[in-house]
């Protein structure tokens, strides 16, 4: 072998990814199963309907032991879901900034993105302002928002297209490995690149995702 230097080694990583919940307890318990299996796990918001029942999925998921990442979805805020998963020491809430866990960044960003027209109980955001939580996001390995990119799994049951143009444009500038996302609930489980981006609407059932990662 040439030279000093080790050779660089790819990792596979399993990534447990699901959003959406929405209350529903036997999700969340079979979330906690599936978990045992990979390294890290992605909920991409809406855990509570409406700001109410955020315990009801959160402290059943409190005892996955693998490092978790949450975005807050439109059905929460950032500071209810902080303060619901107090208790699950493995989890981060990112809303607006990112993490480094073992080697894999992450930055996140919740909300329903662009404002939604279901009226003011919801956690929304305009395009404006997602650009700039997005912002400071740069080659992150995975990118979790609860809201989809324009035009990518973002499909509502009547075929409109409901994503965020401000989101295309940070997985078009930055290539993140993963993407996931929720909120468009006709488009669950769908996934679909966008250059070298997988983009996955996770859904409530969980879907294990795989990223080759350098160390």
């Amino acid at each position: 072998m040439c030279g000093d230097h080790a050779p660089i080694m790819t990792a596979n990583l399993k990534i447990l990814c699901f959003s959406d919940l929405h209350r529903n307890q036997d999700a969340a318990r079979q979330l906690v199963r599936m978990a045992g299996d990979v390294d890290f796990v992605v909920g991409a918001g809406d855990f509570a309907n409406r700001h109410e029942g955020l315990a009801d999925t959160l402290d059943i998921l409190a005892a996955i032991d693998r490092p978790a990442v949450l975005v807050p979805g439109n059905g929460e805020t950032v500071d209810e879901l902080a303060a619901a998963a107090a208790n699950w020491k493995s989890a981060r809430v990112l809303h607006g900034n990112g993490c480094e866990i073992d080697g894999v960044s992450f930055w996140g960003v919740g909300g329903g993105i662009p404002v939604t027209p279901f009226g003011d109980w919801s956690y929304d955001f305009d395009e404006d302002q997602a650009a700039e939580m997005l912002g400071g996001c740069g080659k992150v390995d995975v990118l979790v928002v609860h809201s989809p990119p324009l035009g990518i799994v973002d499909h509502d049951s009547a075929g409109k297209v409901r994503g965020s143009a401000s989101i295309l444009d940070c997985v078009q500038r930055n290539e993140p490995k993963l993407v996931v996302c929720g909120h468009i609930h006709s488009s669950w489980t769908r996934r679909e690149t966008v250059g070298p981006s997988t983009v996955l609407n996770a859904g409530p059932g969980g879907i294990t995702m795989q990223i080759g990662v350098e160390s």
